[in-house]
């Protein structure tokens, strides 16, 4: 008759089973999972994924969830470590299930990751409490995941453009020099009726079906043709201020945008009532020795013009840029009629709304024109996100098979450009942007322009001439209709310095 084992010998047996089971370096070789994968597409960027994991890979889980925690089993009669093998199974079973699922859930979705053909560009979505590891039988969970589509390339190389281009005059600069000596103008009152580029201080209501929506009190608006909310566009709003006076009303109505905050009034008209509490003029200070100190450390007027000229040519880049960019968009998405989904949208737009304001203010713009462009996005985010998405995919593709990526150098460039225009050192900047998390647009944003550098390389331009254009929107930073959005992270003082020397 055979001697009865203590529990020691078998504890020691099973752990002589584990450690034989481990390859020389004590860590367990990763054997991959037998996986059932099946995959659907809803959409061009999405994919529905039902995973199946076999019954074998989930006893061989269990069973090294259980090899780990039997040298430190406690047990009651029992010392630590020491408890049989299944006495610790039965009484760890739920314990060890959580932790089971857990790592057949991060296992599986690495391996559907390398093993799968498409590109995921969000997390999976999927409720991660549903799921069970059941008591026998396979385990199944499935969830919906966000992809790059997949598509031909088109042809990018040759392409056909047209390129504004101009030689800047003395008269030029002169308007350019009004433009930025009026954002260190002083407004003085005027008794008198308004004209056009008048600034008047006046309270704004809006209202829908007789409610009030939004009341704004003591607002600052120049007479400008238009009048911009983040949500809706007031043509005629130099008209409708023509000769008013202190103590005049005037109202008009707007049509809110399909992306206002407020869904529910998307499309509908709203009315807006002015009360114009009084008329302003706008005196420019003189370009004395001391203004030119203080504003860029000019030791002449001359340098402050030709200042405000390389500002000028560095607009006109962008505008090259930006014509470029929408000549190339157009062409290369032509066929790019993926349907793109609405959650995937909704959460680029804001995204795509500070990339454009990134590129603006390296581009030397005014923060009244940033905050008219902005309003402009805000508009019209839903199409403007969805071309912005699918050039971007195509750009990217582009930037792959090119072997195009961003240096550190790259991001010093954009960074210090950011800093000259906004006055604040680049040092702060980058780590402001690094704080809202901006650095990979900031990266997305140097990978697209190398990409239309090279295609513009390869393309065939036709020149044409080049009329700046004059800021003819007020903007305002309400939303006419009401409601809240995210605000874009600004990296500017409040206070705009001059053009850097």
């Amino acid at each position: 008759m055979a001697d009865k084992r203590s529990e020691d010998d078998v504890v020691e047996d099973e752990e002589a089973t584990s450690v034989a089971m481990e390859g020389e370096d004590g860590e367990k070789a990763d054997e991959p999972l037998s996986l059932d994968v099946q995959v659907a597409s809803p959409s061009a960027c999405e994919r529905h994924v039902t995973v199946t994991i076999s019954r074998d890979d989930i006893e061989r889980y269990f069973d090294d969830a259980f090899s780990e925690m039997m040298p430190k089993a406690a047990v009651p009669g029992f010392r630590i470590g020491r408890a049989p093998r299944k006495v610790v199974e039965n009484r760890f079973r739920d314990e060890v299930s959580d932790q089971v699922k857990s790592a057949l859930l991060l296992d599986s979705l690495e391996q559907i990751s390398e093993e799968q053909r498409f590109t995921a560009i969000s997390e999976p979505d999927f409720d991660l409490e549903a799921v069970e590891v059941p008591k026998e039988g396979p385990m199944t969970f499935e969830f919906t995941i966000e992809v790059r589509p997949e598509f031909d390339l088109p042809k990018w190389k040759g392409l056909k453009l047209n390129r504004p281009v101009r030689e800047f005059t003395a008269a030029d600069i002169d308007e350019q020099l009004e433009q930025m000596l009026a954002r260190y103008g002083q407004l003085v009152p005027f008794e008198g009726e308004a004209g056009d580029g008048d600034y008047l201080s006046v309270n704004i209501a809006s209202s829908y079906d007789g409610k009030q929506l939004v009341r704004e009190n003591e607002a600052v608006l120049r007479i400008r043709p238009t009048l911009s909310f983040r949500d809706a566009k007031l043509e005629g709003f130099g008209k409708l201020m023509a000769g008013v006076k202190e103590g005049d009303r005037r109202t008009a109505e707007v049509t809110l945008s399909n992306d206002a905050p407020k869904e529910e009034l998307r499309g509908k008209k709203i009315s807006l009532e002015f009360e114009v509490l009084g008329v302003k003029k706008l005196k420019l200070p003189e370009l004395t020795e001391e203004f030119l100190q203080e504003i860029g450390n000019f030791a002449t007027e001359e340098e402050l013009r030709d200042a405000i000229r390389k500002n000028l040519e560095r607009q006109l880049e962008y505008q090259q840029q930006r014509i470029a960019r929408s000549q190339i968009s157009s062409l290369l998405t032509k066929s790019a009629d993926w349907e793109l989904p609405q959650g995937l949208l909704q959460r680029q737009s804001a995204r795509e709304l500070e990339r454009a304001v990134m590129e603006l203010r390296r581009s030397g713009f005014s923060e009244a024109e940033i905050r008219a462009r902005e309003n402009q996005l805000r508009q019209n985010s839903t199409t403007s996100t969805a071309n912005a998405l699918k050039e971007h995919f195509i750009l990217e593709r582009i930037a792959e098979e090119e072997k195009l990526d961003v240096e550190e150098g790259d991001y010093d460039k954009e960074i210090f450009l950011i800093a000259a225009q906004s006055g604040e050192s680049p040092r702060r900047v980058r780590a402001q942007l690094e704080k809202r998390g901006l650095m990979d647009v900031l990266r997305n944003q140097i990978i697209e322009r190398k990409v239309l550098e090279l295609v513009q390389s390869e393309a065939k331009f036709n020149d044409e001439p080049y009329k700046p254009q004059k800021t003819d929107t007020e903007a305002i930073s309400i939303a006419a209709g009401g409601g809240t959005e995210g605000e874009i992270p600004v990296v500017t003082e409040e206070k705009e310095e001059a053009v850097e020397k």
